[in-house]
Formats: C-alpha cells, structure tokens, sequence
C-alpha cells in the first residue's frame, strides 16, 4: 500500500501539476498554486472537512478521467494536503507555489493564491466569523492581508467611497503582505487549533455554492471570481 504521508518530490509536484492542467480534466481542475492555497485553508479552520468536501473543488465539475490517471491524481493531492498537514501541524509554515503574471513582467500573482485560500475558508458549514466569536478582530488582522492581496480590500474600500492609500503606501503594503503571506498562513492556522475543542455556533442554513456555480448575487461570473472571495466579511 502506498504511503500517503511521504512528501512530494520536485518532480512529483511537476507530475501533479500536469495532471491538474490537463485535458483530461477540461481546464475545471485548481491549478498548482490554487490548490496548495486552498488546502492550507482546508486545513486550518473551526473543523476538520473530510475530502468528501473539498475534493470535488479541486477536481472541478468534470469529474475524474479514467482510472490510472485518477489513482495518480488522487494520491498526488492526498500526499500534498498531508505535507500541508504536517508542515502546518509541526509549525514549519508552507513556502507559497507562486506563478509569474505574464502582463507585470516577472511579478508573482500573490492574488490567485489568496483567492483560493480564502475560496477554501468558506467550505465549512460553520463561518469563520461564527466561530471565532469574541476573537474574531484577532482573525480578521490575519485575513486583511489576504484580502489585500487578492484586490478585494481595495475594491471595498473604493466602493464605500472612501479614499485609498497613495501608491507608494500601496507598493509598501504590497510588499510587506508578499513577506509576511508564509506567517499569517501560520498565525491563522495556529488560531483555529487552538480553538478546534471549542463547541461550534449553530450551522448556516444556506446551501454551499461551489467554485465553478453561478454566483447567487446575480452578477453572471462564476461565485469562484465574485462573491466566492468576499464572504468572510
């Protein structure tokens, strides 16, 4: 039987990469960078989400190709959310897969790694905020950078008529979110382990919205690049 707790190798993690961009999948899986946010999330929060949650999030709604390329697959992402596990658990941190933005000439595209991130902090049927209760200001430090990375702070704030920072306090804040993304992973995982013991709030109600599902408010984008970013609010 095969050891799902041995850590990827850099070729595994290019086989995996692969496999999550391939056609087999139609373009609907996560891609590398997606999927390591999104699991590091996963494996934080008020409860623990059994795969029967969140795997179909990272597959898409294809479903998975044949048989071996699935085996493959499937053990590939299960060794990759046990590392997380174990990195996370052991307070090693998690180093970010980062992708280039092709039109920002070298820059690293922080933003789709805090969207899957913050995509993954929403699966649980309890609301962070619920949960965290009194200590929810604590959180809601450690998820600003998250949602300053992926554009939503910013967009809140333009919304709300209010006036945004110049743009060399913004090029600052950049950067010292881009440093401190590894820490605030910690911290927030941290957080909930801390808190895992403690009784959960009365569930929501309303049904989960998948990534790739229209986004209910009725703006016509999928909720993954809509509202799917915001809900933490």
């Amino acid at each position: 039987m095969e050891n799902l707790n041995v850590p990827l190798s850099e070729s595994e993690l290019e086989q995996l990469e692969a496999l999550l961009d391939s056609d087999q999948l139609a373009g609907q899986a996560m891609g590398l960078d997606q999927l390591q946010a999104f699991l590091c999330a996963v494996a934080s929060g008020p409860q623990v989400l059994p795969p029967s949650v969140w795997l179909s999030e990272v597959i898409g709604g294809e479903g998975l190709p044949d048989r071996e390329t699935a085996e493959a697959l499937l053990s590939l992402v299960f060794r990759l959310y046990n590392q997380v596990l174990d990195d996370l658990g052991h307070q090693r941190g998690v180093a970010p897969i980062l992708y280039p933005l092709e039109e920002e000439g070298g820059a690293l595209d922080y933003g789709s790694w805090a969207d899957a991130y913050l995509f993954g902090a929403n699966l649980g049927d309890v609301p962070w905020q619920e949960a965290a209760g009194e200590h929810w200001d604590d959180l809601a430090e450690q998820l600003e950078v998250l949602f300053f990375l992926n554009g939503s702070l910013k967009e809140d704030v333009l919304a709300s008529g209010e006036t945004w920072v110049s743009p060399q306090e913004e090029a600052r804040w950049l950067a010292d979110a881009q440093e401190s993304l590894a820490d605030v992973v910690q911290s927030i995982h941290d957080f909930w382990m801390a808190r895992r013991n403690i009784p959960a709030p009365v569930r929501r109600a309303a049904p989960k919205v998948g990534r790739n599902d229209p986004c209910p408010c009725g703006s016509g984008r999928k909720f993954k690049q809509c509202c799917g970013s915001k809900t933490l609010h």
